[in-house]
């Protein structure tokens, strides 16, 4: 089949769902359907399960990153190893044996890595498409892309006949190619919320469809874009291991819940969850009950945009970035980046940027704009002070200092932990 039929079968299909799928037990039907297909089907192609009869998503162990890597090669049908994907990256190669192959950016210090099909690169084309821009088949659009790790993923939207699209390199910052950008016109940009924000703060945010992705969307961001602007930021979560929402027109993050299914795991008592993800429209690496490592804070609530497909009303972070701190008791106690974030932000209305990071065991340092009187410092310390009593842990040294930079080719991370107790 040629690729761009992939593109249009995946677009019809995401369509079709979305006006078939009216409310959340259609969605469960169908994820029960095609479950079950790829179960019996698709799950025993791959060593790890070869010879495996699976009759439900259960039976099957959960996997996280590290077991992933070092058994690469028994997730995913060529059996390619973790050390050939390293190899071609390095050699500046995207194929492994004809497969396109990737990785991820290494926020959290070890890389991720993928294989696809031709195939399925262009079933991800068709399928974000249609979430994003669904209007694509009638009308031309101008998309400015700006992410990092470009890969054959966002490749293969080049020469669409209804797609103009441009990429811009994160690595050289964004005064370097700001110009050209505006002289491009995109009536659609993609970029990390501080891309987006860099742009808005200097007037050249122009596009009427502004997506955030790559990172968190921290609500400081949205605001200062949405009040340039005048549009609604909407998110597209996804990462490595695959798509996993994207925002409706009204701006409410919802699930692709169309095609990945999702378990989830509590977050000690924040009321937080973790995703386990499977993605039943993969066919050559599997990605089954897969342990992420972001925080999630769903919403209950329908969203009016009638979508049946879970709403998130925040992604707060990374797990391995909430703080570990000593309890008066002996044991640890895990504070989320939330938690963190609001301790910071509602210590005085001034601070619109800031960096917490937990140096070590009993020290957390407060970066904020140098631009801002030295009287906030006391306030910030006092307001974290107070979270970290009420949550019953020792209260650290914190500091205060004054100077924030942004690196465009590294993903910001406003609450990072730099310490690990095991």
């Amino acid at each position: 089949m040629p690729a761009i039929l992939y593109a249009a079968s995946a677009f019809l299909r995401t369509r079709w769902l979305a006006a078939r799928l009216k409310t959340p037990n259609d969605v469960r039907r169908w994820q029960a359907k095609r479950l079950a297909s790829w179960l019996k089907t698709t799950v025993p192609s791959v060593g790890a399960f070869a010879g495996t009869r699976v009759a439900r998503l259960e039976e099957l162990p959960p996997i996280d990153k590290a077991k992933l890597i070092a058994a690469f090669a028994d997730y995913n049908r060529p059996a390619i190893s973790a050390a050939e994907v390293r190899a071609a990256i390095d050699a500046g190669e995207d194929r492994v044996r004809g497969y396109p192959i990737g990785q991820s950016t290494g926020t959290s210090g070890n890389r991720g890595y993928f294989v696809i099909s031709d195939a399925e690169r262009f079933v991800w084309l068709g399928t974000i498409l249609a979430k994003t821009l669904p209007d694509v088949l009638w009308r031309r659009h101008r998309v400015a892309l700006a992410l990092p790790g470009f890969s054959t993923l966002y490749r293969s939207a080049e020469h669409g006949r209804r797609i103009a699209l441009r990429f811009f390199d994160l690595g050289r910052g964004v005064d370097a190619w700001a110009d050209d950008l505006v002289a491009f016109a995109p009536d659609t940009i993609v970029a990390p919320p501080k891309v987006l924000r860099a742009l808005a703060e200097t007037g050249r945010l122009t596009a009427s469809h502004i997506f955030s992705g790559a990172e968190v969307l921290d609500p400081l961001d949205r605001a200062v874009i949405e009040a340039a602007t005048g549009a609604t930021v909407r998110e597209i979560y996804m990462a490595t291991e695959g798509l996993f929402g994207v925002s409706c027109p009204l701006g409410t993050l919802h699930l692709a819940e169309d095609a990945v299914m999702f378990e989830w795991e509590p977050s000690g008592d924040s009321g937080l969850v973790t995703p386990l993800i499977t993605d039943f429209t993969r066919r050559t690496q599997i990605m089954a009950r897969y342990c992420m490592n972001d925080l999630l804070a769903l919403s209950d609530a329908r969203c009016p945009c009638g979508s049946p497909l879970q709403a998130v009303a925040r992604i707060e972070g990374r797990q391995d970035d909430a703080f570990e701190l000593l309890g008066g008791d002996g044991a640890w106690r895990m504070i989320t980046p939330d938690v963190l974030r609001n301790a910071v932000v509602d210590a005085d209305r001034a601070i619109t940027d800031f960096r917490i990071v937990q140096a070590a065991a009993d020290a957390v340092r407060v970066e904020l704009d140098a631009a801002l009187s030295r009287d906030i410092d006391a306030r910030v310390i006092a307001s974290l002070g107070a979270v970290f009593d009420r949550v019953g842990v020792a209260v650290p040294a914190i500091s205060v200092t004054r100077g924030l930079t942004l690196d465009f080719d590294r993903k910001l991370r406003r609450v990072r932990r730099e310490w690990r107790y095991k």
